[in-house]
């Protein structure tokens, strides 16, 4: 009996690519508008110079995450029901929209409340988009490919985010923060373009699910939180994104805070630099994870990733020369690359094609919930202490969190417990 042909590579698969190219294109749009939203506040704050700048920050964190909060627990049984492709592309069209409405706002009012709305409108979209997105990924790539597949991802995120942050912040510096959030607005229409090409042979979803009363739709949300609880696998991703986020969540506001305040010259130009240097590390380690990394075991890499953050978050808050924050930078996201990429492929292998939306919009908001931690956090001991002592928490927090996923030694799912069992 013959074996089945390979399969062809991933960019020369029309709906991976498709899927790729829309999101490197609106991935950098959204980079260079998170930029631009900082350069905002920085604006209105007079540089960050007056009190309440570390309160405005941790809001635009806040209403950043309020929509996951509010709506992703019951999100995810509404995409298991609905055409993925169909959420992807009406999410990033409403986005399209909204992004274009933020600058509008704030140039006609002067103040940062109706920007803070879109921008929870935006994230709202968001909601949907995010777990039908990684929903839709394993169900139109093979299954040989997925962990291929889900490095790629990230390396365009990656990559959006190096260019993305570098060209945003220079440009941002010398023209402005308005014209960014135009930039975004094209690039989302680009994604929809993108997506809407993709040959996606919906499953017939509501048939498999209960009918839509109250009582029935609250059933399937408990259900999607059953299956979050029940996987080692799950629980293993889910412990090392908590650490994850939790250190993006001290890095919004004591990471931001820190260099504006160290800097010999502030702006939002060193900022980009670092997160352009981040995403040099990423892509660094993502080439690692896909070649040498291959043959390690998932938990070990996990738990050695959020020793390196630790590190390089120490290193951070140690910092007052910019080279040095750049090597930080550089060790933070050598470490975050491969967490988010082993993590990703660790849940879309773990869980049934027809709970994946919950279980990813559980993730959304179990994550969401532990940046607004991290955020609060920060904020507080930053108004209180300073930046560097936020900091210094921060890489105990992470490098603790490390030692815990050593220590535990979860079990893996049979027949993925290393990564070369994902062939590239």
């Amino acid at each position: 009996m013959s074996s089945p042909p390979p399969s062809p590579p991933l960019f020369r698969q029309r709906n991976f690519a498709a899927l790729w190219w829309g999101q490197l294109v609106s991935l950098l749009g959204e980079r260079v508008t998170y930029i631009a939203l900082v350069g905002l506040l920085s604006q209105h704050t007079h540089g960050f110079r007056d009190p309440g700048s570390s309160w405005l920050l941790s809001v635009l964190a806040n209403v950043m995450l309020a929509p996951v909060l509010l709506f992703a627990p019951f999100a995810g049984t509404w995409v298991d029901r609905w055409n993925l492709k169909r959420v992807v592309v009406v999410s990033d069209l409403l986005r399209a929209g909204l992004v274009v409405l933020i600058p509008v706002s704030y140039l006609v009012s002067g103040q940062v409340f109706p920007m803070f709305v879109l921008l929870f409108l935006l994230f709202t979209s968001g909601v949907f988009f995010l777990p039908a997105k990684s929903a839709i990924t394993p169900e139109i790539v093979p299954s040989s490919q997925l962990l291929a597949a889900n490095t790629w991802l990230s390396t365009a995120g990656i990559a959006a985010a190096a260019v993305g942050s570098l060209a945003g912040g220079w440009m941002i510096d010398r023209w402005g923060w308005t014209w960014a959030f135009y930039l975004n607005g094209a690039t989302y229409l680009v994604s929809v373009v993108a997506l809407w090409s993709i040959r996606y042979p919906a499953r017939p979803r509501a048939a498999r699910l209960v009918a839509p009363t109250l009582s029935g739709y609250l059933q399937e949300v408990r259900k999607g939180w059953k299956a979050v609880r029940a996987s080692a696998p799950v629980g293993l991703a889910l412990t090392t994104l908590g650490a994850v986020w939790l250190g993006g969540g001290f890095l919004h506001v004591a990471g931001n805070l820190h260099i504006q305040r160290v800097a010999s010259a502030p702006g939002m130009g060193r900022l980009g630099v670092l997160l352009a240097v981040m995403g040099i590390g990423s892509a660094s380690s993502a080439g690692w994870l896909n070649t040498r990394g291959r043959n390690l075991s998932r938990p070990r890499v996990l738990a050695c990733t959020l020793l390196l953050a630790g590190a390089g978050l120490l290193m951070f808050a140690l910092s007052t020369r910019f080279v040095m924050l750049a090597i930080a930078a550089f060790l933070i996201g050598l470490a975050a690359a491969p967490a988010l990429m082993v993590t990703e492929t660790l849940l879309q292998e773990a869980t049934a094609p027809g709970l994946r939306g919950r279980v990813f919009s559980a993730r959304d908001f179990l994550m969401r919930s532990v940046l607004l931690v991290g955020v609060g956090l920060a904020g507080g001991i930053t108004r209180a202490l300073g930046a560097q002592p936020a900091l210094l928490l921060c890489a105990a927090l992470v490098s603790g969190f490390g030692v815990f996923v050593w220590a535990r030694r979860l079990p893996e799912p049979a027949g993925v417990t290393r990564v070369e069992r994902t062939p590239r």
